[in-house]
This record gives structure tokens, sequence and C-alpha cells, in this order.
């Protein structure tokens, strides 16, 4: 009798092994489940993964150091720097740039292929990643302007 992953759903798909160097993977981030667009350095060839949120910083240690790239909102910053620790070179897109390249309904593939896009275009906006005290600051000049 085999060994069987425990059923909480923490393991990674079975389609994702051990990750190979990726030129670039693009996230698109969501509530429960990641849509990754990863084109890998050596053949060209595009892997689409989902990944659940308990599932991202798992795969991100197994695969190398590669760019990564997110749609820069507030929870990207977060992910930015978890996966930043890790030896990742991250960056975040601002939405405006990604917009105009998610060509028909919006899904979260369509979404993380429209960020893959958008990042190769020569005028792509690249956001800054913030740290935590940078956030903080933010949300108390946003708290203070509501009063």
């Amino acid at each position: 009798m085999g060994w069987t992953p425990p059923s909480g759903g923490d393991h990674l798909p079975s389609d994702v092994t051990r990750a190979t160097a990726a030129s670039s993977c693009h996230m698109d981030i969501a509530k429960h489940v990641f849509q990754l667009h990863a084109v890998m350095a050596q053949t060209g060839e595009i892997q689409r993964i989902k990944l659940k949120r308990n599932q991202v910083i798992e795969f991100f240690t197994r695969r190398e150091p590669s760019l990564v790239v997110m749609e820069a909102c507030g929870s990207a910053h977060c992910w930015a720097r978890q996966l930043m620790s890790l030896g990742h070179d991250v960056k975040l897109i601002a939405p405006r740039s990604v917009r105009p390249f998610v060509l028909r309904n919006k899904t979260d593939a369509a979404d993380a292929r429209a960020i893959w896009t958008a990042a190769q275009q020569p005028d792509a906006r690249f956001v800054a990643v913030k740290t935590e005290a940078q956030q903080a600051i933010l949300a108390l000049h946003r708290l203070s302007a509501r009063n």
C-alpha cells in the first residue's frame, strides 16, 4: 500500500512536480485560486498552472529563481515580498497597463496571459514593491482622508 497525500488539499497538483527554471512566471491573484502563466526558459513552452492560496509558497520554493510579474494591488505587495525572500525577481505591473490585453472573457487564465503580454510591452508601467511600513503609512493616510 503506497503513501497518499493528506486530503486537506495542501499538496501541489499532480502535474506540478519539481519545477524547472522559468524565464518568467505571470500570476493572477484571486481570493482562493491563483492562475500562473509560466514561460519556460529553455523551450519556450507555456505552462498554465492553477494553485490554491496555500500552495503558492511551496510552488515558488521548489522553482528556481525567476522573474515573477503580478498586477499591482494591496495583496500583491505582500506576495512580492515573500517571493523576493525566496530569491525571485518580482515586478508589479500597473493594472491600467494590463487591461487592454484582456481579449475575451475575463477569467483568471485570461488575466494571467494579459499580464504576460503587458509585461513584454516597451511602455509597460511597473510599480515599486512597497515595504510593510510604507503600506501601513498609506493606510493611515487613507483613514485620515476619510475624516
